[in-house]
């Protein structure tokens, strides 16, 4: 494999910023402040954004209901409004929602084929918590479980490991996968918290009985024991499952600092979970890695947490710092 094809690759489209939130946690400027500190650190090299394109609503529908789809699309196209207590909608989210969907299977896609080692999708809305009925919690499609289900119905892959670190349990992507035992869900997340979900005892049913891993912490956990836990769950859950791909819901909201979460993490952290998840890559499926980012508020050091990131995505795998 060249040298191109071993790059990282950075995606990102104007559109997400179009997303208009208004007076919103979850707003456009989450993606300028990160734009901006990687711009200073000379990680900013994103993919053009015609790359991807934008699904149709058919493929979309392969995770969320039709109705819904063509819901959250005229709705939109009739200038939006609250979708519910938490979630904004605008005239141009449903095309933002939709292209961050093709941004994800776009990644998906240069990553199998090996045109790169990994990839970093800088998109909004998020999207762990929409449902296959419907969209809460900011997010409005689920991208992460639609880049796994391209990864499995299109491309042909067997096992597809997602890893959710944001500090809200993913509740629409266990919902997506709850009896598909292609698709291992192990999200760590403050508990109790919203969305109310992602209890210990919950493993998935049917087919799917043991594919759903939740780790739920405490709000005053410490960074040691938030790594320890997450390098327990990779060592013990993701790699006995072998995938041929890993997804991850990097959600920055773990940051100490954050406005909404906060687990009592450092913006270094991220490099260290990084390094620990890349390892277990390496071992498992040819170091394939596709991080999408959810949750992360603090708008003075979401840019570091992602930077540190993207920095342990580029490097060589080396030991925790």
């Amino acid at each position: 494999m060249n040298e191109s094809a071993m790059a990282t690759r950075l995606y990102f489209d104007p559109i997400f910023l179009e997303h208009d939130t208004g007076a919103h946690p979850e707003t456009a400027e989450r993606l300028r402040v990160v734009r901006e500190a990687l711009d200073r650190r000379g990680l900013w090299q994103p993919e053009a954004a015609a790359e991807a394109g934008e699904p149709a609503p058919s493929v979309i529908s392969r995770v969320h209901a039709a109705s819904y789809v063509s819901a959250i699309e005229r709705f939109a196209a009739s200038g939006g409004g609250q979708l519910d207590a938490d979630t904004v909608v605008s005239r141009a989210s449903y095309h933002a929602a939709a292209r961050a969907v093709g941004v994800a299977r776009s990644a998906v896609d240069a990553v199998l084929g090996g045109e790169a080692s990994n990839a970093l999708c800088l998109v909004r809305p998020p999207g762990h918590h929409a449902r296959p009925l419907g969209g809460m919690g900011f997010c409005l499609f689920n991208n992460i479980a639609l880049a796994a289900r391209h990864a499995i119905e299109e491309v042909g892959m067997e096992r597809v490991a997602i890893v959710d670190w944001d500090v809200h349990h993913g509740n629409g992507t266990q919902d997506a996968f709850w009896e598909d035992p292609s698709v291992l869900f192990v999200s760590l997340h403050r508990w109790p918290f919203y969305p109310g979900t992602g209890h210990q005892d919950d493993c998935g049913e049917g087919a799917g009985r043991g594919s759903t891993h939740n780790v739920p912490l405490p709000g005053s956990t410490r960074r040691e024991v938030y790594r320890s836990a997450f390098d327990r769950a990779l060592e013990e859950i993701v790699a006995p499952f072998r995938p041929e791909l890993i997804l991850v819901s990097a959600g920055f909201d773990t940051f100490a600092g954050d406005p909404i979460g906060g687990l009592g993490l450092e913006p270094e952290d991220f490099g260290a979970l990084t390094r620990s998840l890349r390892q277990v890559a390496e071992d498992t499926c040819q170091g394939r890695v596709v991080s999408l980012l959810e949750g992360g508020y603090s708008l003075e050091h979401l840019g570091d947490c992602v930077a540190a990131h993207l920095e342990a995505l580029r490097a060589g795998v080396s030991p925790q710092g």
